[in-house]
């Protein structure tokens, strides 16, 4: 795309490790200064921001957790108080079951708790995260927002019941919001990505059990994980003028495994 976000604002949650820093560090390549944003890997986070600079792009960290409207009010703000605008954003911010830090369990043994916290990350977050980014887009009548689900949104997992309903609620409330601002110059799109190394969730799967990387791969058509700078160029694409026809759509990115 060749420096094709210069002067451009970006926003990427979710930016401490995988598809986050991934897609943070393009748009900086690009010619974007980035807002970094996530709410426990803070090192994570500021390390991402390091290596942007360490490359000679411009870029910022911030706090946030995208469950609560004051966190990602002030965010947003940060970004044009910082850089003057908001243009992009990459809601990215997510948790799923990896047998590490949420548990893998079938609905009907599925405490409440684990419930509520994964519809409020994954689907009230985008909600909050949406509802602020488009108040700024609209003052300026521009800008392109890509929330990212997941292949689990279009081919259920058992154990994934909770995740697999707040991906697959992101997705109507994308089209919705799309269609909402399909005329002020917004677009709004959503990726579902395929299984995905140097992501916490593959990391965490595959920790404890070795050889179920090896089972992934076995059941995806390519016969291997996709890299998280193969998601973050697909990011920028549909950030980028290459596909301003483009709004309310989802884009798998999953070698094939939706055709299945």
């Amino acid at each position: 795309m060749g420096k094709g976000f210069q002067d451009k604002v970006a926003l990427v949650t979710g930016g401490a490790s995988g598809m986050g820093r991934a897609a943070a560090r393009l748009f900086a390549r690009e010619g974007a200064k980035v807002i970094v944003s996530t709410d426990s890997n803070i090192k994570g986070g500021e390390e991402t921001v390091r290596l942007i600079q360490s490359d000679g792009g411009e870029a910022i960290f911030v706090k946030c957790d995208v469950t609560k409207a004051a966190d990602v009010e002030t965010m947003v703000d940060k970004a044009v108080q910082t850089y003057g605008g908001l243009h992009y954003a990459f809601n990215n911010a997510g948790i799923g079951p990896d047998g590490n830090r949420e548990p893998i369990v079938y609905v009907a043994d599925c405490p409440e708790e684990i419930w509520d916290r994964t519809l409020n990350i994954n689907l009230k977050g985008i909600f909050l995260c949406m509802k602020y980014e488009i108040r700024q887009m609209l003052k300026q009548k521009y800008g392109a927002i890509v929330n990212n689900s997941s292949l689990g949104a279009l081919k259920a997992v058992p154990g994934f019941g909770a995740y697999d309903a707040s991906k697959s609620g992101m997705i109507g409330l994308t089209k919705a919001a799309a269609l909402e601002y399909a005329t002020s110059g917004i677009r709004i799109n959503v990726l579902c990505p395929g299984p995905t190394d140097k992501t916490k969730l593959m990391e965490n799967l595959t920790q404890y059990h070795p050889e179920e990387r090896e089972h992934i791969n076995s059941v995806i058509p390519m016969k291997r994980l996709a890299d998280p700078e193969e998601m973050a160029e697909v990011v920028l694409w549909l950030c980028s003028d290459a596909a301003s026809f483009i709004t309310g759509s989802t884009i798998s990115v999953d070698g094939g495994m939706s055709a299945t």
